[in-house]
């Protein structure tokens, strides 16, 4: 039998190999905020907190109150380029509708 050279395994011997695990983060999180205004009716908010924000009509209802009660509201925590999208999609309905209602997005501590 043929000696191995160096570095190379015995006929027989096995080789372990060893896999370095590669940290994954989880995407930064931005929180889509409504904020009142005296002219966007109420109906018309808890519209988008139903077909865009996915909300039953109960959850929306609550989320509306507080934007009215609290003059702002955190709606829905998403990574970034969802929270974008759901904001522009909220204002493009919010000015066919020629409500003025102003939304935004901020982004959340890891922890939030």
């Amino acid at each position: 039998m043929p000696t191995p050279s160096k570095g190379q395994p015995a006929h027989g011997d096995t080789h372990t190999l060893t896999r370095h695990k590669s940290a994954t983060r989880t995407p930064r999180r931005f929180a889509v905020v409504l904020h009142n205004d005296d002219f966007t009716t109420m109906e018309f908010v808890v519209w988008v907190l139903v077909n865009v924000f996915d909300r039953t009509v109960g959850q929306a209802t609550q989320l509306m109150l507080d934007v009215h009660e609290h003059g702002a509201a955190r709606v829905g925590a998403y990574p970034r380029e969802v929270a974008e999208t759901k904001r522009d999609e909220t204002m493009q309905f919010a000015e066919q509708q020629e409500m003025p209602l102003l939304v935004t997005i901020e982004p959340l501590s890891p922890q939030t």
